[in-house]
C-alpha cells in the first residue's frame, strides 16, 4: 500500500456528517486524521504535535453566520504556532468570510458543500506548504548527519544492483542534471530523489514533492503551474504552483507518467526556458529549479509517443536511475528486515525480536510484489502481533506463492468461490483489486468502477 504523504490532519466542525466525510476522504493523505466538534477538543488532540493541516469551521454556535468564533480560533491557533497551516471551512457568506480569514492568516479556504477533488487538492497544497516551511531546517539537519557519515543515504542494500544506484547518486547528485528514476511501486524512488537532493548544491533549499498520480487530471495544470485570480470559476485568488514554489530548490515529480499529454509541452517549456506561466496569466515567471522525476511506467510505454512525448523524456532523463525490484536483490532482504525490526520495536516499545532461520529463508524466497514497502509492512505486523522473542514465518503472514500470483494477475470474481455472501464477495473483490494494484487507490477504484471516495467507504466498511 502506498504510504500517506503527510502525518497529521485535524478537522474541526460541529457537523458529524462533515467530519466523517472529510475523514474518509483525507485519510489517504495523512497517517492520522483527528476530528473534533469543538476547537478546544482539537487543540487538546494535538498537544505536543503540530498538525500538517487544520481544517477549521467558520461557525460553531447554533445559527451563527458571521464567522466570528472561527476567526477568533484562527488567531489562537496561529498564536500557538505562527507557521501552522489552517484551511477555513466556510458556508455562510463564503467569499466575505474567506477574504477575512486570509487576512487573519488562513492559508486557504473551502466552501460547503465541497467537491472532493477540490478539497483533496486544497488540503494537499496546504500540507505541502507546511512541509516546505520545515524543509530548510530539516535539510540542514540531514546535512549535519551526512557530514558525520559522508556518502551515506537512507537507501539500504549492498547488492551489486544497489551499489550501482548508490554510485549514480554520488555522481549525479552534485550536478544540476535532471534525473529520471524508474522502478516498480515500493522500490524507494522517493528515497533516491531525497538522496540526490542531499548530495546536490541545493541541499540547503527545499525539495518539493508533487505526486502526479494523486492529483485529479483536471487540477494538475493549476496545482503544478499555478493560476491567477479569475482564471477559472473557483480561482478566487492567485495561487503559486508547485513549480514556482520550488524556486531555488529541487522539484520532485513523482509518477510523472501520469502527466496528461496536453500538459507535457508546458513542462517541457519549464525545463527548456526555466520559466512558468500560471493558468490565466500572460507573463511567464522565471524559476530556478532542479527537476527529479520518477515513474513506474515501463520503458516500452515511456518510449511510446502516444503515452509520453519523447522530447520531454529526453529532457527528464539526462541521468536515468533504474531501481531494481526486491526480488532481484534478495541478498539485501536480511539487512532490510533487521533495520525495520529495530524501527518498529522502538516505535511500539518492544524488545527487538530475533528472526528464526526458517522465517528468514521464507522472507528471502518471497516474491514481494509490493517490494520494500510491502516488506516493511510485513515486519511491522510481525512486531505488533508476534507472540515470542523469536519470530517465525507465520508471524509475517506471507501469502502462498499461488495466492500472490492470483492477487497480482486477476481480480477475484464471485464465481471463483462457493461462498456467495454479498458482503464477503465485495470484501474479496476490494481486497484483490487493492493487492493487484499495489494499494494504488486510484487504479484499484478505476478497476472496480468506483470513485476514490466510494472505495474508501468500502475499505472502511470491511476494515481494509
Amino acid at each position: 500500500m502506498s504510504g500517506p504523504e503527510f502525518d497529521l490532519c485535524v478537522i474541526v466542525d460541529d457537523d458529524e456528517d462533515i467530519l466523517l466525510a472529510a475523514r474518509l476522504l483525507l485519510r489517504s493523505l495523512f497517517a492520522e486524521v483527528v476530528t473534533a466538534k469543538a476547537p478546544e477538543e482539537a487543540v487538546a488532540s494535538f498537544a505536543g504535535r503540530v498538525p500538517d493541516v487544520v481544517l477549521l469551521d467558520a461557525n460553531f454556535a447554533r445559527g451563527a453566520t458571521d464567522a466570528r468564533e472561527g476567526l477568533a480560533w484562527l488567531d489562537r491557533l496561529l498564536a500557538i504556532d505562527p507557521d501552522m497551516v489552517v484551511v477555513m471551512i466556510t458556508a455562510h457568506a463564503g467569499v466575505n468570510v474567506a477574504v477575512e480569514a486570509m487576512k487573519h492568516g488562513a492559508t486557504d479556504f473551502v466552501s460547503k458543500p465541497w467537491a472532493n477533488e477540490r478539497l483533496l487538492a486544497t488540503v494537499r497544497t496546504a500540507a505541502a506548504l507546511r512541509r516546505s516551511r520545515r524543509d530548510v531546517a530539516t535539510e540542514r539537519a540531514k546535512l549535519a548527519v551526512a557530514s558525520a557519515a559522508p556518502g551515506e543515504t537512507p537507501l539500504l542494500g549492498r547488492s551489486p544492483a544497489m551499489a550501482r544506484v548508490h554510485s549514480l547518486i554520488e555522481r549525479a547528485g552534485p550536478t544540476d542534471a535532471n534525473v529520471l528514476i524508474l522502478g516498480e511501486n515500493g522500490t524507494g524512488k522517493e528515497l533516491v530523489a531525497r538522496a540526490l537532493h542531499r548530495h546536490s548544491l541545493r541541499a540547503e533549499k527545499a525539495m518539493l514533492t508533487v505526486d502526479l498520480g494523486a492529483i485529479a487530471t483536471e487540477l494538475i495544470d493549476s496545482e503544478l503551474f499555478g493560476h491567477v485570480k479569475g482564471a477559472f470559476t473557483d480561482a478566487r485568488a492567485d495561487r503559486v504552483g508547485r513549480v514556482q514554489a520550488a524556486d531555488g530548490g529541487t522539484l520532485f515529480l513523482d509518477e510523472v507518467g501520469n502527466l496528461p499529454l496536453h500538459l507535457q509541452p508546458k513542462l517541457l517549456t519549464v525545463l527548456e526556458q526555466r520559466r512558468v506561466t500560471p493558468v490565466g496569466a500572460n507573463k511567464p515567471v522565471p524559476v530556478d529549479i532542479r527537476v527529479i522525476a520518477a515513474t513506474n511506467m515501463s520503458q516500452e510505454l515511456l518510449n511510446d509517443e502516444r503515452q509520453f512525448r519523447q522530447d520531454l523524456l529526453f529532457r527528464l532523463n539526462t541521468v536515468e536511475i533504474l531501481l531494481p525490484p526486491l526480488r532481484e536483490r534478495r541478498e539485501d532482504i536480511a539487512e532490510l528486515v533487521h533495520h525495520f525490526l529495530e524501527i518498529y520495536a522502538r516505535r511500539y516499545n518492544r524488545s527487538v525480536p530475533a528472526v528464526s532461520p526458517g522465517a528468514l529463508a521464507a522472507l528471502v524466497a518471497h516474491d514481494w510484489p509490493g517490494n520494500v514497502r510491502a516488506l516493511r509492512h510485513a515486519v511491522e505486523r510481525a512486531v505488533i502481533l508476534g507472540r515470542g522473542a523469536m519470530l517465525e514465518a507465520d508471524d509475517f503472514t506471507l501469502a502462498a506463492p499461488a495466492a500472490a500470483r492470483v492477487a497480482r494477475e486477476a481480480v477475484v470474481t464471485p464465481g471463483d468461490t462457493d461462498d456467495l455472501n454479498l458482503d464477503r464477495v465485495e470484501r474479496r473483490l476490494v481486497e484483490a483489486a487493492l493487492k493487484k494494484h499495489g494499494y494504488n487507490i486510484s487504479l484499484a477504484a478505476n478497476e472496480l468502477g468506483l470513485s476514490r471516495a466510494a472505495l474508501y467507504r468500502r475499505m472502511e466498511k470491511h476494515g481494509l
